[in-house]
């Protein structure tokens, strides 16, 4: 997971750091398919958790189902002025069973819905990416129950929207350069300071994803405390009764 999150902080961060005169500079352009790399190790993940024991046949399972529930959710804001319901599903969830559930929950889910939308392409892992990153931070939320909960959750799941908004701009914006006639002010600038590009970068969100960004936010903050507490309970009860962290042991019944 370690590994996975550092080659993603790398896939979005590149532009703000590249030098100039850096191969990564003048391979612009292949960037997005050079890190595609990522996603099978985002997959792999999943399997790692499997294989160390982290995730059984019974919590495999719960995982399909939801990441189902968020493929299936996903097409009904899709394009739509950014309203997407399906982050409810990755919030919830990974508060409710754990940084590394949420961690392949998003990753999964995010998968699973590209394949049903056709939405496959350079885009995707970085997409899984911040999503894992959304289902991780819910559940490393410190401890919290009742409405203090869900206060937490929603304020959560506001500023995670925004910033997978703005972090997936990243994938597409060192392309779009003055030399295309985009304003200067908010084009990537090739070599330029760290300061200057995540100035450009900042007005870009600003001036061009922010109407989208924030209808997604508002969204996710209103199932949250619409539908949290029903849902939690759920998952919650689901966890305790399928005993995922119980030892499976056979005795002699003669």
């Amino acid at each position: 997971m370690v590994l996975a999150s550092a080659v993603g902080i790398v896939a979005f961060a590149w532009p703000l750091m590249a030098p100039a005169g850096s191969s990564i500079v003048a391979h612009a352009a292949d960037a997005p398919w050079l890190f595609a790399a990522m996603l099978p190790l985002v997959l792999a993940v999943v399997l790692a958790e499997v294989a160390d024991g982290g995730l059984d046949a019974k919590g495999i399972a719960l995982l399909g189902v939801l990441s189902a529930a968020a493929a299936a959710l996903r097409p009904f804001g899709s394009g739509h002025a950014g309203f997407e319901p399906m982050w409810i599903v990755l919030v919830l969830g990974g508060r409710a069973l754990g940084p590394g559930f949420g961690f392949c929950l998003g990753a999964v889910g995010m998968f699973a819905s590209a394949m049903v939308t056709g939405g496959v392409g350079p885009w995707l892992p970085f997409q899984m990416v911040g999503a894992a990153w959304v289902g991780l931070g819910a559940g490393l939320l410190p401890r919290a129950g009742g409405r203090r909960e869900l206060g937490l959750l929603a304020a959560y799941a506001f500023v995670a929207a925004i910033a997978y908004g703005f972090l997936l701009n990243l994938w597409f914006w060192p392309f779009i350069t003055a030399d295309q006639g985009f304003p200067a002010g908010l084009s990537y600038v090739p070599g330029g300071t760290f300061t200057e590009n995540l100035q450009h970068w900042m007005l870009f969100n600003l001036t061009t994803s922010l109407g989208f960004d924030i209808p997604r936010a508002v969204l996710t903050v209103v199932l949250v405390l619409v539908a949290g507490r029903p849902v939690l309970t759920a998952l919650r009860r689901a966890s305790r009764r399928a005993a995922f962290e119980v030892p499976v042991r056979f005795e002699d019944v003669r």
